[in-house]
């Protein structure tokens, strides 16, 4: 076995270590949070309303369409949509307004439930971290006795935990400095043999 081999289990032991910790620190000490208030297409709703009678809620913070990292992130996690809500709520928010997500959401093939915070409570609240604040992440909520309460968050950011890619770039030999998500990645040949007429970049 390599060192890299078995720093790669080290790794993985130190995961099931955080993710034991995470839950010992939500038993102990979870954070009430406000029934913040959203908008979606269909009108306002609450937090308390995205639980959809459910006890515990994830919601992804995504900095809105402005970020190709936060897309990937996005792509990323909608292909494991149906596996973790299974086991929960799941919600993107946003501070782009409900049309410009669903725009997003259409184009990606995103299934993600989306809510927009506006840019207001919720996310100086919630999505704050150092002096960004609005920052990528995910946080998870439960309902105990009718109350919300805040039992973990995370932030987002090349070579974390939550995307892949990173992973398999490293395994390449690719740093995440050496590379940037894109949008798109297929490109417009020069020439196109239908002649090109009403075409939409």
């Amino acid at each position: 076995m390599t060192d890299a081999d078995k720093l790669e289990l080290e790794i993985m032991e130190k995961a099931q270590q955080l993710a034991a910790l995470r839950k010992q620190e939500a038993a102990q000490s979870p954070t009430p949070v406000a029934d913040y208030v959203f908008d979606t297409l269909e009108g306002q709703v609450t937090l308390r309303d995205l639980f959809a009678g459910r006890e515990r809620l994830l919601m992804i913070h995504n900095m809105g369409q402005g970020c190709r990292y936060c897309t990937l992130w996005a792509d990323g996690i909608n292909g494991i949509i149906d596996h973790l809500e299974d086991a929960l709520c799941v919600v993107l928010i946003s501070k782009d307004p409900p049309e410009t997500q669903r725009r997003m959401a259409m184009n990606r093939g995103w299934k993600f439930r989306t809510v927009s915070h506006g840019g207001g409570a919720y996310m100086d609240e919630q999505c704050a971290m150092g002096e960004y604040a609005n920052y990528p992440g995910a946080a998870t909520y439960e309902m105990r006795d009718g109350k919300i309460y805040k039992t973990g968050k995370t932030s987002f950011g090349p070579g974390d935990l939550y995307s892949p890619m990173w992973h398999f770039l490293a395994l390449a030999g690719i740093a995440h400095s050496d590379w940037t998500p894109q949008f798109r990645y297929w490109r417009l040949p020069e020439k196109l043999d239908d002649g090109g007429e009403n075409l939409r970049d």
